[in-house]
């Protein structure tokens, strides 16, 4: 029954969600890949919505993942700690997202951390300012955009990233910011694997966070 109940609470949500962004279940379908008929049963509580449903729904509808998880009945550990601003905020509750998801899913044994994703911007940003890195950039980034096939905040900041590093449209530093994050996101191996069913391209949103607080500083 508990079941039950959460996944009336989720699809009360999205009906919430999709009405207020006037979207019909056909074009929601259609934005997710999701078909009509699985969306329909997770709406009317006749089916679990999956981590991976979660994700392109959050990543469509432009709101957090965590909500989602909350609503659906997976386990979701509270922080203690109140942030000092509204994006470190952001970040925790994308962070708190991603180990509840990584951890429903049973594809991911190590823990997940922002520090990792750091340190991996920092060599990418090395590799940026290389010839080879701002080709593969170029080369690479368009077919990496259609191999996810996604929508939404995180990919369209991705694009918008990746306009200004062509047009060159900053510092020096701060196409070296900017280009780490395009070339995180290209590079398939990085902190979460991309080819990880459901879960590979979460710490890629992590690291396009981190670039715009970075860029905001600037």
């Amino acid at each position: 029954m508990a079941e039950q109940r959460n996944s009336i609470t989720l699809g009360v949500l999205l009906r919430e969600l999709l009405k207020e962004r006037s979207l019909s279940m056909r074009k929601f379908s259609e934005l997710t890949g999701i078909d009509t008929a699985t969306i329909s049963r997770i709406i009317n509580g006749k089916r679990k919505a999956t981590p991976q449903h979660l994700e392109k729904f959050a990543d469509c509808l432009g709101v957090p993942l965590i909500n989602l998880f909350e609503a659906a009945g997976y386990a979701i550990e509270q922080r203690q700690e109140e942030s000092d601003s509204d994006s470190d905020s952001d970040m925790h509750t994308s962070v708190d997202a991603i180990q509840a998801l990584l951890k429903s899913s049973n594809v991911y044994d190590d823990e997940f951390s922002v520090a990792h994703v750091e340190q991996k911007l920092e060599s990418y940003g090395l590799y940026a300012q290389t010839e080879e890195g701002k080709s593969s950039i170029h080369n690479d980034f368009d077919e990496k955009i259609k191999s996810v096939g996604s929508i939404g905040p995180f990919i369209s900041k991705l694009k918008e990233l990746y306009e200004k590093f062509s047009l060159g449209k900053g510092t020096i530093f701060e196409l070296t910011v900017i280009g780490s994050t395009l070339l995180y996101f290209i590079i398939p191996v990085d902190v979460i694997p991309d080819y990880l069913f459901a879960v590979g391209y979460l710490d890629d949103a992590i690291a396009v966070q981190l670039t715009s607080k970075a860029l905001l500083k600037i």
